[in-house]
């Protein structure tokens, strides 16, 4: 059997041809799945009992189904263990934000960028996640909201587990897909696409006509480092990866930002302060510093505050745009595979 969840409408209305469902109705099955939270044919009352008795027999409507949820003591977060049907997990995060409520979405399960600081990627990447698995994440959240208080998801991080720009194709297809009016209709200036430094994907990303921002995982200032900490580093050195960030910036007028874990005695000295100010000159792009949230295989660990400060301070006065990214989550372990892992050890 067929799962029609994920299926654009162009797509779902070639497979419904051969039932002669007109375009109208394929429309409303779309929202059915998309919008109305249905995993079952025979709710969709708006169709035939013929019609809904053939779709059963023909298609399934595949959702991942809650195998955990943490919810932070402040109320603010809340994270998933999704299981898809055959047997693999990942993990989405809800984010309770003043201006909205935002969701972290990952795109394979499991990772295989090895970088030095990640829980993501202890046990590697099992497969890549398709456009329907991605959105399901979407749409699972969004039906809990909507049950919850009424609300929906307004804005969108791809920042979970996994590289996206390497499942390209289906994350292009799904970005196009949760635009759309029938499922979430989320405007692309809502969504931030979250890469390590995919060097030609960057690229091609900027001709796609999507407005969507883009957040550059750097961790590093040169080049060195860098490779230590993102393995990734040694196929698309920094320098291009930069490159590729100024050209995304310029082609969609987006500005860019650029991520930075901090870590303890690794890339928090006054050396990386100077770099990184150097490295941002004449850039459309801001930097969000990242505390480390220690991952205990890791060994790796966060500065101080006092140092945290300092950091943030020295690049604000030579005039680079940064922030410190609000925590949340740190008691239910919200940090990528975290949960996952725990999930994979049991």
């Amino acid at each position: 059997m067929i799962n029609i969840f994920g299926m654009p409408l162009a797509e779902l209305q070639a497979e419904l041809k051969p039932y002669n469902v007109p375009g109208f109705r394929a429309k409303q099955i779309a929202q059915w799945l998309y919008q109305k939270g249905v995993v079952d044919f025979g709710a969709m009352t708006n169709l035939s009992k013929d019609l809904r008795a053939q779709l059963a027999q023909a298609f399934v409507i595949a959702r991942p189904q809650v195998k955990a949820r943490l919810d932070s003591q402040d109320g603010k977060t809340t994270k998933f263990l999704l299981e898809y049907a055959d047997g693999t997990a990942i993990e989405t995060v809800l984010m309770r934000q003043p201006y909205g409520n935002s969701i972290c979405v990952s795109t394979q399960a499991g990772c295989n960028m090895g970088c030095a600081f990640c829980a993501s990627t202890l046990h590697g990447m099992a497969r890549d996640l398709t456009c329907g698995e991605i959105l399901a994440q979407a749409v699972v959240i969004n039906d809990m909201l909507r049950e919850e208080n009424g609300s929906k998801v307004d804005t969108m991080v791809i920042m979970g587990s996994g590289e996206p720009l390497m499942n390209y194709a289906e994350v292009l297809k799904f970005l196009r897909l949760i635009h759309e009016p029938y499922t979430l209709g989320m405007g692309y200036r809502n969504i931030t696409l979250s890469t390590s430094g995919i060097v030609p994907r960057m690229y091609q990303l900027a001709e796609e006509g999507l407005p969507i921002s883009l957040s550059v995982s750097l961790h590093a200032p040169n080049q060195e480092l860098r490779s230590e900490l993102m393995p990734i580093n040694r196929k698309y050195p920094i320098q291009d990866v930069v490159a590729a960030a100024r050209n995304y910036a310029d082609k969609t007028k987006r500005r860019v930002t650029y991520e930075y874990i901090l870590i303890d005695g690794v890339n928090d000295g006054e050396e990386q302060a100077k770099e990184l100010v150097a490295l941002m000159r004449g850039q459309l792009a801001s930097v969000n510093l990242i505390p480390i949230n220690p991952v205990v295989e890791r060994n790796l660990l966060r500065p101080s505050k006092a140092r945290i400060d300092w950091f943030e301070g020295y690049l604000a006065s030579h005039h680079v745009n940064v922030t410190v990214r609000r925590e949340m989550g740190t008691d239910i372990q919200a940090a990528c595979g975290q949960l996952r892992n725990k999930h994979l050890e049991k």
